[in-house]
Formats: structure tokens, sequence, C-alpha cells
């Protein structure tokens, strides 16, 4: 049925009623190709880094430097870019990312010393950080909300696919092309997918939230769907409420009723994100200098257990529509909590070592998904990049900090024992920090039943 002009036409309940299309799978799969360039941006550094260091002269020690001022740079994109793209638009912001740090990543391959090295890796960390949480806040608006949870893990699983690649390359490419052949790919990755962004149109509930009345809504929304019955001078809305938000911008998710979530979620991040980066920088080197285990021989393992995060995250996406998310999340890192422990004690080379990797991705990559997915999903459309950039931006803290602490392992007497239980520590605090959250929601769902812009 066709609306009036000056009518309200509701977005959300556009594209929640709309039946899965290609225009849905075409910006799935647009999304899931970004986040696989961005993991494989992430992850291949780590497991090259005894050959970077080598091919630029020094320890691996040295290279604690690099580690540092790569995660000071993304600490800075994900403060600066989730606002950018609330304020200009997810499409813009994408674009640039993979142009800037497609060029910066290549230009890596040619650094002759560790200050080279850092800050190149420095300045690309400011654009490809902003790539996961706003291609998720893209995915998460532009997806019927009965899929929304699902479609996120499933890009998110191309996210830990990269991983996968990266080990891979390690294994097989690094003997033959050097560790710049982890530079040149990296590189060349971004630009290639740089065009695919011309298949999707900008966010609809970004355009809702930025000018109510601008007709650009319309016209995608006949594109999408010709009956939908527009017909032009529609006001556009989202839902049914909401009180607004967009006056205040970012700093909306620290006011009420968003600043005790916030806070727990922030603190979740920065302690999950945290081992993350500290393990994906120096845990082949743990086990090549404590372990006596080759970079390469550690990386083909890894493919193995690269597997086990694809099936957390898929796990994840699909159990979070039908569990309570928060006592999931929570076991998820309590389980990661102890594959972490056991690696240290479980002898390299043997079935059951290659298992601990499996549980661990699987816990690790799974339980990161669901804090991904909670901040997706927690925040309005006027605040949502920010929301996950933020939270990502708290993690990057735990980034620089973590890995800063795991290069001071390497130079003290700790055995790999002792280095993995610690490591252990922070995912216990993490599912309790979730269980936290999870009450401070049941919480506010009961001061307030009416639904709200939060899952817009």
């Amino acid at each position: 049925m066709a609306s009036a002009p000056g009518a309200r036409f509701d977005v959300a309940a556009f594209i929640d009623d709309r039946p899965i299309g290609w225009r849905e799978i075409t910006t799935l799969v647009v999304v899931s190709v970004v986040l696989f360039i961005d993991g494989f941006d992430m992850y291949f550094f780590g497991k090259m880094l005894p050959a970077i260091a080598e091919g630029l002269g020094v320890t691996p020690a040295g290279m604690t430097g690099v580690v540092f001022w790569q995660q000071v740079g993304m600490f800075a994109g994900a403060i600066v870019m989730p606002p950018l793209a609330d304020r200009i638009g997810r499409k813009p912001v994408l674009a640039l990312g993979l142009l800037v740090f497609g060029v910066l990543t290549f230009w890596a391959a040619w650094s002759t010393s560790p200050q080279m090295m850092a800050w190149l890796r420095g300045i690309s960390g400011i654009f490809f950080s902003a790539m996961l949480p706003v291609a998720l806040a893209l995915l998460a608006e532009m997806t019927p909300r009965r899929r929304r949870a699902s479609f996120i893990s499933i890009a998110l699983v191309c996210f830990s696919g990269a991983n996968i690649a990266s080990g891979a390359m390690t294994a097989w490419m690094l003997d033959i092309y050097g560790w710049q052949i982890g530079f040149w790919l990296g590189g060349i990755l971004p630009l290639i997918a740089l065009p695919l962004l011309l298949l999707l149109p900008e966010s609809l509930s970004f355009r809702v939230t930025r000018n109510p009345n601008d007709q650009r809504i319309g016209a995608v929304i006949r594109r999408i769907d010709p009956g939908a019955g527009i017909v032009g001078g529609e006001v556009f809305h989202l839902g049914d409420s909401a009180r607004p938000v967009e006056k205040l911008g970012p700093l909306a998710m620290f006011s009420a009723p968003y600043l005790l979530k916030t806070t727990i979620l922030f603190g979740a991040c920065f302690l999950a994100m945290g081992n993350i980066a500290l393990l994906a920088n120096w845990l082949p080197t743990y086990f090549q200098e404590l372990g006596d285990l080759t970079i390469q021989e550690f990386a083909k393992y890894m493919i193995i257990g690269f597997f086990g995060g694809a099936l957390g995250t898929l796990a994840m996406g699909r159990l979070m529509d039908r569990l309570n998310p928060y006592i999931l999340i929570a076991v998820f890192f309590v389980v990661d909590a102890v594959a972490l422990a056991s690696l240290g004690y479980l002898p390299t080379s043997t079935a059951a070592f290659v298992l601990g990797l499996v549980v661990w991705n699987f816990c690790q990559v799974g339980g990161q998904t669901g804090i991904n997915t909670l901040a997706t999903l927690g925040y309005p459309p006027e605040m949502r990049s920010s929301g996950i950039g933020w939270a990502g931006a708290l993690g990057r803290i735990g980034g620089i900090i973590f890995p800063l602490a795991g290069g001071l392992a390497l130079g003290t007497t700790l055995s790999l024992q002792a280095i993995m239980l610690l490591i252990a520590v922070p995912a216990v605090i993490v599912a309790f920090l979730i269980l936290l959250l999870g009450r401070v929601e049941r919480r506010n769902a009961a001061a307030q039943p009416e639904p709200t812009a939060a899952f817009a």
C-alpha cells in the first residue's frame, strides 16, 4: 500500500520484515571479505614476527616497539574512525580504511629498520582498526533482526578464516618468498576489495538518524522493494521509540541507561582483546624460544587450531539466539582459560597439544564473537559504530599493555608453563564481567519493559 506524502515510514520494520534476499546476501559477502582482509593484516604479523625481526637485523624482543606502536595506532583509529562513520557514513570510512592501510601495508615490505616498520604499522593501524566496528555496524543495520546475530557470526568466521590463511602463508610461503610476502598480500588485498563497496547502499539506519526527511532513503527503499509504497515526501523513523541520543553523539554511551553497561563491556574488551593481541604477537615466539618449536611448525599446528575458532564463531552466533548469551559467553571464557593454561604443560607434537589449540581457539574466538555481538546490538544507530569502536579502543589499550608485558616476559626467567598460567587469568575475569553485565541488563529490562532503540 502506498503511503501518503508526509506519512511516517518505519525503516526498522521495513528491514526486519524483509525476507533474506540478494541485497542482504551481498552485504554479508562484502562485509565478510572486508573482515577477512582486516583479520589477515592483524594476524599475519605475529606469526612472522621472528622472521621479520631477523630480516631487520634484531632479536624478536627488539620488535616490541613495533608491536607497541601498531597497537597505539589501532587504539587511535578505534577512537576516531567509528565516530566519523556515525557522522559521514559507513561506506566512506570503509573505503578510506581499505585504501590507506592497503598502501601503507604494501610499503612496509620495504622497511629497512624496526623504526620504519613501527611508523608504518602505527599509521596503518589507525585505518585498519576501523574495519571491524564499521563493517559490523553496516551489516547489523542492513540485516533483519531475526538473522542479525547469525549474519554477524558468519562475517566474523571470515575474520577468523584470515587467521587460517595467514598461518598457511607462514607455513608454506615464508621460506620461499621471505617475510615480505605477508606485507605484499596484506597490501594488495584491500586495494582489490575496494570496488566491492560500490555494490552496497549506505546504511538506511544511518541516513534516518542523520536526516529523517532525506529522500535518498526512499530511493534506496524503492530499489530494494518497489512494492514498499514509497511515493515521496515521507518522514522516516526507526521503530516505536526512542529517546533521542544523537545530540550527544558517542558520549551518549556514558549516560543513562548505558553507563554501567558501557563500563563493564569496556572492561571485558580491555582484558579479552589484550589477551588476543598478546597471543597473536608473541605465542609463536614463546613456543620457539621456550618450547623448541619452530614458527613454521607452530603455524602448521595452528592451521588446525584455527578451524576451532571458525567453529566457535558459528556456534556462538547460533547459540546466542537460543540460550542466555551472558552465561554462554562466560562459559566460553572459563574453558578458554583452562585451555590456555594446559598449552604450557602439554607436550608439543602430540594430538593433545593440537586439541588444546583447537579448544583455545574455539573458546577465545567464539567468546570474542559474543562480546562483539553484544556491543553491536547493544547501542542505537546514532552511536552504533562508536559503541563498537570505543569498546574496541579499550581493547586496543589492552592490546598495547599486554603485548608490552608479553615482550618483557621473554627477558625474564619465567617458564613457558608460568607464562601460560598468567595469560589464562584475564579470561577468568572476563567471564565474571560478562555474568555481571547480564545481571545489569536484566535489571535494566525490568525497570524499562518497553522496547528501546538499542536493537534497532
